[in-house]
């Protein structure tokens, strides 16, 4: 089984409806301790902190079962800056002003650490950054602050959900669909050849 350690009901519903078993414990990790300078080593070392603080507190009695435990974090860079989730309305409203008819990239970071249950010849941790880069549609003022008044925004890194209205956004993606959801499901499927 996999555990996820992660928050984020997005990555929730992408293993659901994938079908890989798994459950969720939440790391507490507190992100703003964790610091780079390069945006995709700072998704891989916020991922890794998950997955390890997470796998720290197993219990080896009970969680027996547990092949790996993954930790995801995302982050949002448009024209060289990193973008996480808004601190309110008016600063989504802000990015989005600038992010409109503009392109940006998606950073995933994911970390696989090996749990109870893994072979012993199973590398102890796999580290990869996915991205995934987004052109977003001509958006008027007015489709902004409506966009932004859903509160939809204000829950995800760079201000928008792929999944939910913010599809709406978006005109093209290049890359791995999923991967703008939180978690690469194609990375995740080649890594659990080694589970």
């Amino acid at each position: 089984m996999l555990l996820l350690a992660s928050a984020s009901p997005a990555r929730r519903r992408l293993l659901e409806q994938a079908a890989i078993p798994h459950r969720v414990q939440v790391s507490g990790v507190d992100e703003t301790l964790i610091r780079d300078s390069d945006p995709e080593q700072l998704v891989q070392r916020l991922a890794h902190a998950k997955a390890d603080a997470v796998k720290a507190v197993l219990d080896l009695e009970h969680d027996v079962d547990i092949r790996a435990v993954l930790g995801c974090d995302s982050l949002f860079v448009f024209e060289g800056e990193v973008f996480g989730k808004p601190l309110d309305a008016e600063e989504a409203i802000t990015r989005w002003r600038r992010m409109a008819s503009g392109t940006g990239v998606l950073l995933s970071g994911h970390a696989l650490v090996r749990g109870p249950a893994a072979q012993d010849a199973v590398p102890e941790i796999r580290l990869a950054c996915v991205s995934t880069t987004i052109r977003f549609a001509a958006l008027s003022d007015a489709e902004i602050q409506a966009y932004v008044a859903t509160g939809e925004p204000l829950n995800c890194a760079g201000g928008f959900a792929l999944e939910g209205r913010g599809g709406l956004c978006i005109e093209s993606l290049e890359g791995c669909y999923s991967n703008v959801i939180g978690l690469s499901l194609p990375w995740l499927r080649r890594q659990l050849s080694w589970l």
